[in-house]
């Protein structure tokens, strides 16, 4: 009996996932990759290290604007699954307070045993293949994709090009127009797991502190989320673990019109009122003491000539404002939010609605991670579920 013929875009995390799942369930798969090798983006997480899961999930892991898409997949193949499978590929997982990396502590490694058990299963990876259109119900199959070079036949098609973010090259959205001429509808993508930049000029007077503290986002004034970590503070603004969490919701209010605004809480750990009788405490302690030096041993010396130029103090400890200008740009973005419209894809297969045959994965969907792994793990979960989905033979 022939094997069903499938075709993925992107040899990313979600590719390789679905070619490998599509494989194990009987199909011939081969994999298009326009860079020279598999797996760049890969490489680049976690430092180099690959936080590739994690084994806590909070309410906000998930984002899009229906970020409970992703429960059948997660459910369908789990992080526990997820560590099964890379266990028995050979990754031997580093467990660092729920953050999961692999004992090598180099992403070159997932990539490698990923590559192997395609290799080993059949896939063909093809390299330096750009696909340049897609045709539909030719020559007895359900696709034709054409590359620069050659074209492909497929019975079905998995896009899993990745998304405009990093500055890997490759990463160029072409998937956003390949899902488009299916008529899939595209959210609007912007840069996520970001750096913030803010309006103002002084910032340079601050740039390279670091601090902890809790960073708050407000949206045409209401409060949005807040989240508490290690605060860079950069010569265009803000960065950090922090503030990366805010920046899908920062970067996409103030690209569709609204007025996104920060308020940096320098000291969370004590209230307004304990502040008070800290700082008061410190001057009756020492008299001598100016303002600039009653904060020495609380804050870094930048941070200080900024907090005593502002009115208040103790509101500049609490709440000190910053107003965002933007993201940064796709390339030092670490994904992206938006990408295809989830509504018309189903959650249980990740197959689309509008065409048969042809599923999606990754990063490509309306669906962005917090930082911790979880964008992996989206991955995997929705790779695997395409893969194993598209090698069914269609029923009539």
């Amino acid at each position: 009996m022939k094997k069903r013929q499938v075709v993925i875009t992107g040899a990313g995390a979600s590719g390789l996932m679905a070619a490998i799942m599509a494989a194990r369930n009987g199909a011939a798969v081969t994999v298009l990759e326009q860079n020279e090798k598999p797996g760049k983006k890969i490489c680049a997480t976690g430092n180099g290290r690959c936080n590739f899961s994690n084994l806590a999930r909070p309410d906000d892991a998930y984002r899009g604007e229906h970020p409970e898409f992703v429960e059948d997949a997660l459910r369908e193949f789990s992080v526990e699954n997820t560590i099964e499978f890379f266990k028995e590929i050979g990754i031997y997982p580093l467990n660092r307070n729920g953050y999961l990396y692999p004992r090598s502590n180099q992403a070159q490694s997932v990539v490698d045993v990923l590559c192997m058990e395609a290799a080993s299963l059949g896939v063909k990876i093809k390299t330096n293949e750009q696909v340049t259109e897609i045709k539909t119900g030719t020559n007895g199959k359900n696709f034709q994709i054409l590359t620069k070079g050659w074209h492909y036949d497929a019975d079905a098609l998995i896009l899993a090009n990745g998304s405009r973010a990093s500055s890997v090259s490759g990463s160029d959205g072409s998937g956003y127009m390949l899902a488009e001429s299916f008529q899939h509808r595209i959210v609007p993508v912007y840069p996520a797991l970001t750096a913030l930049k803010c309006k103002g000029s002084s910032f340079k007077a601050w740039a390279g502190v670091r601090t902890e503290g809790e960073i708050s986002l407000f949206t045409d004034g209401k409060f949005c989320k807040s989240e508490h970590g290690e605060l860079q503070l950069t010569e265009y603004g803000i960065s950090g673990i922090p503030v990366f969490q805010l920046s899908t919701y920062a970067v996409r209010a103030v690209r569709e019109g609204h007025k996104a605004e920060l308020r940096i809480n320098f000291m969370p750990e004590l209230s307004e009122e304990e502040l008070k009788k800290l700082l008061y405490a410190r001057k009756k302690a020492c008299p001598y003491k100016n303002e600039k030096e009653l904060l020495v041993g609380l804050f870094p010396e930048k941070l200080i000539k900024i907090l005593i130029s502002q009115k208040q103090l103790v509101s500049a400890i609490r709440e000190f404002p910053l107003e965002v200008q933007d993201g940064m740009s796709f390339s030092q973005a670490q994904v992206c939010s938006g990408g295809v419209d989830t509504s018309q894809v189903n959650s249980q297969t990740m197959e689309s609605k509008l065409c048969r045959g042809l599923y999606f994965a990754g990063e490509l969907l309306d669906i962005d991670g917090t930082c911790g792994g979880y964008n992996l793990q989206w991955a995997w979960s929705s790779g695997a579920v395409a893969g194993k989905n598209a090698a069914k033979e269609e029923k009539n």
